[in-house]
């Protein structure tokens, strides 16, 4: 929890140093009411002086504004810096997200990033602000208040010492119980958010298949474990309540039974005494044991908050796998050359390399088509040119750059990088397509053509706002074709030197597929267009086809030269009804 107050700003600190002054002073004014009232007994107890009385009252009554007045603007001040700070953590805590690989991501899955970003946060929040509040408060409280007990009797000091020694006990087994039950919590937040994410994001698939009761019965247990530790803690921590009102209680009869014992005992001349000190050490009695109860309160919050203040470390303290320079090393190229020098590539924790001493080159302006059985790594390779990854060995150039020596921003503007499952925001079909475009006038005009050339601008033209037609949330209201065909659109407006289309064609039908292959070669013949493709007709007239078998590059030629020499590529065209002089055959799926 201490690591992370490091990201508190001047202006919090001198916040949450104007709450200790707020706080000193309510203190300061509680503690005089008990003895203003000392004065009145005295008073009533010598004959009363009414005007004393009133003047004495009076102070009291100021002495209780003072306080509400204090306690009100440590109220506000706590509000301010929580929020800020939470504020904060939120944005740290997104950036750092963002600035996760591949791997990183799937480490601590998006359901867990959520809960840590959203639940985490807000139970850090929520001790921030208590803790200046109420853990300021009560140990200045218990401190002051005893130094005013003391002298006043043996026997009340006892039981005052007595009670606060069975509070800490309870707090001691409370916290070992307990807090380990935190931990369980938040892991089981995560699951529950994660099930119930799979479930909502799936529920076509789920009804499909008639997997209603699977999916309720996966959600009933993930529910049921996390009601079942959330009710362990909250019974535990509500049973502290009422055993400290019976200790507060309790406390009170002996100070009253042991006042009672001493005055009973005492000369006649010092009971008037003796009763204003047990009036007197019954109200400082009770502001040291309520600010025990304060700090009760407290560690209640402590452990969960202090659970998730380690989640929240846990996303803020990862060092990136995948670090970019400032500034990239040489100024840019419009050239969009590609190479693999010897580049080998295993995931984290496999025993085989997925790729394996991988070399070619492909020019700027080519279109290089990737192909191979499932598993052979061309997707994997893919992602090395957009630096989801890093190369395990070798050398992978772009523009005659170690693709290492690029600044992020600089990289991601030579790219245009369409995924092979469609990824749409909720916002208009126009933002969807301008979102990496770096234009500010003439955007619509951008917007429109790059649709055109995506074979886009049919349908989106009969929706019902055209290009300011609401798309939703993972665009939902559109069908497989024709989000793939806006994400290709967002990529083509993006005017990028490197086009990569991951799998991007496979939810086109066969006349569009070979329509926007054809306006694409047209309107952007300048770029290095890379496919990866599961279809021979889609790629039958690229440039150049790299096979890949196992890892390893298996051929490279045109589609006519691989048929001839290369068997793997042969073997893949056979099974899609290809053959040579068959190039206009659909092929089967």
């Amino acid at each position: 929890m201490l690591s992370l107050l490091k990201h508190l700003k001047p202006k919090e600190w001198l916040l949450a140093l104007a709450s200790v002054v707020f706080v000193t002073t309510q203190v300061f004014l509680d503690l005089r009411l008990p003895r203003l009232m000392r004065e009145i007994v005295l008073n009533l107890q010598l004959g009363g002086n009414t005007g004393e009385i009133w003047k004495l009252g009076g102070f009291m009554l100021l002495s209780t504004l003072g306080s509400a007045v204090c306690a009100f603007t440590v109220g506000f001040l706590s509000a301010r810096v929580s929020a800020d700070f939470s504020m904060r953590l939120r944005g740290l805590v997104y950036d750092k997200a963002g600035s996760f690989s591949h791997e990183e991501m799937n480490k601590f899955t998006t359901a867990s990033l959520i809960t840590r970003s959203t639940n985490d946060i807000t139970q850090v929040g929520l001790l921030v602000a208590i803790s200046l509040q109420v853990l300021l408060r009560a140990p200045i409280m218990a401190v002051w208040a005893t130094t005013e007990m003391v002298g006043s009797g043996w026997q009340w000091t006892l039981a005052v010492a007595t009670t606060l020694i069975i509070m800490l006990i309870v707090l001691v087994v409370m916290l070992i119980f307990v807090l380990p039950k935190f931990k369980v919590i938040q892991k089981q937040t995560d699951n529950l958010n994660a099930v119930t994410r799979e479930n909502l994001t799936g529920l076509r698939v789920v009804r499909a298949y008639n997997a209603e009761e699977l999916s309720a019965k996966k959600f009933k247990t993930a529910n049921e474990d996390l009601t079942k530790t959330h009710l362990f803690t909250t019974r535990s921590l509500a049973s502290v309540q009422p055993l400290l009102s019976i200790l507060l209680n309790g406390l009170t009869l002996s100070v009253y039974f042991i006042g009672a014992h001493l005055i009973n005992s005492a000369p006649l001349s010092a009971r008037a005494g003796l009763i204003a000190d047990m009036t007197v050490f019954s109200s400082y009695a009770m502001q040291v044991i309520m600010a025990f109860i304060m700090i009760t309160m407290v560690f209640i919050f402590l452990p969960r908050a202090s659970v998730s203040a380690l989640r929240i470390n846990e996303v803020l303290s990862v060092n990136p796998l995948i670090s970019y320079p400032e500034i990239s090393a040489q100024p840019l190229s419009e050239a969009g050359e590609v190479e693999f020098k010897n580049v080998s590539f295993g995931y984290p924790n496999a025993e085989e390399l997925v790729l394996k001493n991988v070399s070619f080159k492909i020019e700027s302006g080519e279109t290089v088509a990737f192909i191979g059985s499932t598993g052979s790594g061309k997707s994997t390779l893919i992602n090395l040119v957009a630096r989801f990854y890093d190369i395990t060995a070798g050398e992978l150039l772009i523009s005659g750059v170690n693709i290492k020596d690029f600044s992020e921003k600089d990289l991601n503007k030579k790219l245009g990088y369409v995924a092979q499952k469609a990824v749409l925001f909720s916002g208009t079909v126009k933002e969807n397509i301008a979102l990496g475009s770096e234009e500010s006038e003439g955007i619509l005009e951008s917007v429109i053509h790059s649709a055109g050339v995506a074979k886009a601008s049919e349908f989106i033209s009969k929706m019902d706002n055209s290009y300011d037609s609401l798309i939703s949330q993972e665009g939902k209201n559109l069908s497989g074709g024709q989000k793939q065909r806006i994400s290709i659109a967002r990529a083509i407006c993006k005017k990028p030197d490197i086009f990569i289309f991951d799998d991007s064609f496979s939810a086109l039908d066969y006349k569009t597929d070979k329509e926007l292959r054809a306006s694409l070669k047209e309107n952007a013949s300048n770029a290095t267009v890379l496919i990866v493709a599961q279809r021979i007709s889609t790629i039958m007239d690229a440039d150049k086809i790299i096979v890949l078998e196992n890892g390893e590059v298996a051929g490279i030629g045109k589609h006519n030269e691989l048929l001839k020499d290369c068997a793997v590529y042969k073997e893949i065209a056979l099974s899609q009804g290809i053959s040579k002089g068959n190039h206009s055959k659909g092929g089967k799926d």
